[in-house]
């Protein structure tokens, strides 16, 4: 039977290393977010040599809790397996229990960090390797390209890591390293892609949804929660401030020329979304739009939407196609939930021919017949924050 009492996780990052004197700076973020991830579970944390060790966990949610360390930005790879006492006989055992059931071609990879111990990392490899052999003989040799490996890492501390397994999780940079920024989150496809792109470069989220409710439905709300829980495995935390933008589409929808619709309503959003980046000090607009995707995603849209940026606008998935977006959505799973046929504030009033090449006098003509300052007062006034 297996024996759980020396089983560990070994995490590992990887651009981490390229940081230099602030390396620390970004390792420390790292380890709170691993924690944070982790948090509901009992286990202990330890750092060696450019990886971490978790041990002290319960190991029948082992599953669950690899996940949780996958989907943490900065986490390069990892791996499930056993620090044992440096012993041979002690790492033949561990050897034995990892290559016992196993089938067909291997090779041992051994790591001699600890230049104290007798044998040297071509002489522990071929001692357990031999070893194995001799148990197992439906086992055989292959140095170039094996099935499977066995690692064996002889630390400094006195101990040594083995583990048949290299699972590679979603790398990045730790979330909080790069500042934070606004999302603006519809329930589509593509805004939950550019939440993860943005995230996996460290930038903290702080989400902003608008609805159109009535004409929208309770569905389309919880829809989006749903998709802020699904990211949240990815960001750590997650706030979404939800606004109704009813009224200001009714006003563009009775006064202003219909195909400027969709280019007015992105500019409202913009400009919502500055108030709400100053208040919660974030530097920067996210958002889901792919040049030339829909209308409202023209060079010349989004030079109207950004005349009235007050701080950068970052678009992820400017040079994405659509299938690209929808395969990191299936491989990130939020897909099955944006797909449900919930509509969001966007579909609400869509003019039958939507300015593609909008000109920058005639949206701020267009402008000049709303109470943009009194509409968007009045939008904040329905601000209603949840946190995931």
């Amino acid at each position: 039977m297996e024996s759980n009492k020396d089983k560990i996780i070994i995490i590992r990052y990887s651009e981490i290393h390229l940081k230099g004197n602030n390396r620390g700076f970004f390792e420390n973020a790292l380890v709170t977010n691993i924690k944070r991830a982790l948090e509901g579970f009992t286990f202990s944390l330890q750092k060696t040599s450019g990886r971490y060790l978790l041990s002290k966990y319960d190991h029948n949610r082992e599953d669950e809790i690899a996940e949780r360390v996958r989907c943490v930005f900065g986490v390069y790879s990892y791996s499930i397996g056993y620090a044992v006492k440096t012993d041979i006989d002690a790492i033949d055992e561990i050897a034995n229990l990892l290559m016992e059931d196993i089938s067909g071609t291997f090779r041992v990879n051994a790591n001699r960090a600890d230049k104290k111990f007798g044998l040297n990392s071509m002489q522990i490899a071929a001692e357990i390797g031999g070893r194995i052999l001799s148990r197992n003989a439906k086992l055989s040799v292959n140095l170039h390209n094996p099935e499977h490996i066995l690692y064996v890492d002889v630390r400094e501390t006195g101990n040594t890591l083995v583990y048949s397994n290299v699972i590679r999780a979603v790398n990045g940079m730790p979330v909080g390293t790069s500042g934070k920024g606004v999302l603006l989150l519809s329930g589509g496809i593509d805004s939950p892609v550019a939440c993860y792109l943005i995230a996996k470069r460290g930038m903290s989220i702080r989400a902003l949804h608008f609805h159109s409710y009535p004409y929208t439905s309770q569905n389309a709300r919880l829809k989006v929660l749903e998709l802020a829980k699904i990211l949240k495995r990815y960001t750590i935390n997650l706030t979404v401030d939800i606004i109704s933008v009813t009224e200001i589409q009714t006003e563009i929808h009775e006064k202003c020329n219909e195909d400027y619709m969709i280019t007015l309503l992105r500019r409202f959003m913009m400009k919502i979304a500055n108030i709400i980046a100053d208040k919660e000090d974030c530097k920067a607009i996210i958002t889901g739009e792919s040049l030339g995707q829909v209308a409202s995603q023209t060079i010349e849209s989004i030079t109207c939407t950004n005349e009235i940026a007050q701080v950068p606008v970052l678009r992820p998935l400017i040079a994405y196609d659509k299938d690209e977006i929808i395969e990191v959505a299936k491989r990130i799973k939020t897909f099955d939930t944006s797909i449900l046929p919930y509509e969001d504030c966007c579909t609400v009033f869509l003019p039958k021919s939507p300015a593609t090449k909008p000109k920058l006098w005639v949206v701020e003509r267009e402008e000049q017949k709303l109470d943009c300052k009194g509409l968007i007062e009045r939008a904040l006034a329905t601000l209603e924050t949840v946190t995931i």
